[in-house]
């Protein structure tokens, strides 16, 4: 697919990817979100300027998440443009170009295009998913000092006793 500098292009329902499932708030339709729609990509195989062979990926999606501050649905945005070098051995990620991540071939030397635009959904997911438009939660800084002033240590009457057992010793 590199020599012919192959060009993939199509669209997957989210439905179709069980690993990102579960990372999807599963009530999206039914909260008033609306179709999230199918996820389109493109994958292109070819060669760079210092002849290292790659495949790009160019995905659009927009994800039913939870927001951790509302814990509302929301759909989120996703637009991933990623370079991936293709690699046969892990010795050989370090020729790749910097801004290349690495893309181990199997032994076969087959590329599934379901799991390479899955894998880069399942990284877009942000690990504290928060809604556009939703409002940090504040802490005044009465709160902040109160949190700040030191705990009495459930131990010290342990450590007592054990002072005195030690001076009666």
């Amino acid at each position: 697919m590199v020599a012919a500098r192959r060009v993939f292009e199509g669209s997957l329902p989210l439905s179709s990817l069980p690993r990102l499932r579960d990372a999807l708030h599963d009530a999206g339709a039914a909260a008033g979100l609306g179709d999230p729609g199918p996820v389109r990509f493109a994958i292109e195989f070819d060669r760079d300027a210092l002849q290292v062979p790659y495949v790009e990926l160019r995905i659009e999606a927009q994800l039913p998440l939870e927001c951790q501050r509302t814990l509302r649905p929301f759909l989120h945005p996703v637009h991933v443009v990623q370079r991936l070098g293709l690699i046969v051995d892990e010795a050989d990620e370090a020729g790749l170009p910097p801004d290349y991540e690495s893309l181990l071939l199997a032994a076969d030397g087959a590329v599934r295009p379901v799991e390479l635009v899955e894998d880069e959904l399942i990284l877009a997911v942000p690990l504290v998913p928060t809604c556009p438009g939703s409002e940090e939660v504040a802490v005044e800084a009465g709160e902040v000092e109160a949190m700040d002033e030191p705990q009495a240590n459930p131990f010290a009457a342990l450590a007592a006793l054990k002072d005195q057992a030690t001076k009666n010793n």
